[in-house]
């Protein structure tokens, strides 16, 4: 078996039996880098020079779980969270809950969706918005799947279609995976060949709000006192309100969530609103909440480099053709499954595009397919295992926020939905687009 289809499998089944996930991906790698026949020492060295390329991201995840600690920490959400709930159960009619849901669903998608392309600031808004929302959804008996999926939907379909934000670099780099082998396209293009791809998000997302929208008990692990909308100062919510402004305006200036959250944080210890100790300690938990993510997608980023270095992925395509033979709708196909499987170890379809692009354009065009098809194939074959993948931020971001009392798996309540949802229509949609196109 090839060894990077050997190493995700490996890494997909342990997850799934509930292994730690950063585990599962470090035994995916050794596995994989031993079949491809690098050795354990190399396979080990290969790993840990790839963990330095998400060191960043690490860093940035961590501090924006100590900033979204503080803005719990100073009540400005469990005050409109408080109030909503007090509404829902002074007037606890099957219409006042029924309308509150469909707020949430309408605005957390929404938020969702303009953190990739108006105000891109990707995961970051998750666990300042979604933590203090939990009792809310508890009360409503909202199934947090249904939840996670929306999250995954807002965090990928704007940049998949869309060239704005995070959107403009996807496209950008689908543009340079083509120049790098010696092919033009239009930049204006892309959106067009992701148009119909896109749409298998769309249905994803109407099948997820049908599937999970029945009642699903939680245990509220908070207080009842919580609910209680307590008066909050003035000053406090100009302070929370300058420092999450400060956060979004430092980072799209930076291009940097690092100095992003660290300018939030700094608002917040230099406004004198609480103690410093005190929110010393806020900080540090946030930080350690955050840091698992951080973990996960520094593990990704070691696997990934394995998965490169064992050089696989180019006799994987090179099996897929001879396994095609010259048929055009089984090597479209052949090339989505391929990119779902990559997409799904690397966890990233930033990172991915490059690496297909590389293969499926010579590929593509030898079988006579338009630069449209093979845009759309490139763009859907990285886009599917971003909604589904285990170390795929689009699916650690949902989990961090939904699982902060510990009643959301990470597995089997986010990647498997998403994973089920999207990519299935994604795959539909992509081969329909390759092959009209």
């Amino acid at each position: 078996m090839n060894a990077v289809l050997l190493a995700v499998l490996v890494m997909i089944i342990l997850s799934l039996c509930r292994l730690n996930v950063v585990l599962a991906i470090f035994v995916g790698a050794l596995v994989g880098g031993l079949s491809a026949g690098m050795g354990l020492n190399h396979t080990i060295t290969v790993f840990t020079e790839g963990i330095g390329a998400g060191s960043e991201v690490a860093l940035s995840y961590a501090l924006l779980g100590g900033f979204a600690a503080l803005i719990s920490y100073s009540g400005i959400t469990d005050y409109f969270v408080g109030k909503i709930i007090n509404m829902i159960r002074v007037d606890s009619t099957v219409k006042t809950r029924t309308v509150t849901k469909i707020v949430i669903i309408f605005s957390l998608t929404l938020l969702a969706c303009m953190s990739q392309n108006l105000i891109p600031v990707h995961i970051a808004f998750i666990p300042i918005i979604i933590p203090p929302l939990l009792s809310l959804f508890n009360e409503l008996k909202m199934d947090r799947r249904m939840i996670a999926v929306m999250l995954t939907f807002g965090l990928c379909f704007p940049y998949v279609l869309l060239p704005f934000g995070f959107g403009h670099i996807f496209h950008e780099i689908i543009k340079k995976g083509f120049e790098q082998v010696g092919y033009t396209i239009q930049f204006d293009d892309i959106w067009k060949a992701m148009v119909i791809p896109s749409l298998g998000f769309v249905v994803g997302l109407i099948l997820g709000l049908i599937i999970y929208r029945k009642p699903r008990e939680y245990h509220t692990v908070v207080a009842e006192e919580t609910f209680k909308a307590k008066d909050i100062k003035p000053y406090t919510v100009f302070v929370t309100v300058a420092a999450i402004l400060a956060t979004f305006i430092v980072q799209l200036t930076t291009e940097s969530m690092i100095f992003g959250a660290l300018a939030g944080i700094l608002i917040f210890f230099l406004s004198g609103v609480f103690n410093w100790q005190t929110m010393d300690d806020e900080l540090t938990t946030g930080i350690k909440i955050m840091a698992y993510i951080g973990v996960v997608m520094l593990a990704a980023n070691g696997f990934a480099h394995v998965m490169t270095e064992s050089g696989q992925v180019t006799s994987l395509v090179k099996e897929m053709v001879h396994l095609t033979g010259g048929n055009k709708a089984l090597g479209v196909m052949f090339m989505l499954i391929v990119g779902l499987v990559v997409t799904l170890g690397i966890g990233s379809s930033f990172a991915t595009v490059p690496i297909i692009a590389a293969l499926f354009i010579p590929f593509g065009d030898a079988m006579g397919l338009s630069s449209l098809a093979i845009i759309s194939i490139i763009g859907t074959a990285g886009a599917l295992g971003d909604a589904g993948s285990p170390a795929s931020d689009s699916t650690l971001g949902p989990t961090a926020g939904l699982n902060m009392d510990g009643q959301h798996n990470h597995i089997w309540d986010t990647c498997v939905p998403t994973f089920m949802l999207f990519n299935i229509p994604l795959i539909i949609f992509g081969f329909i687009a390759a092959m009209v196109l």
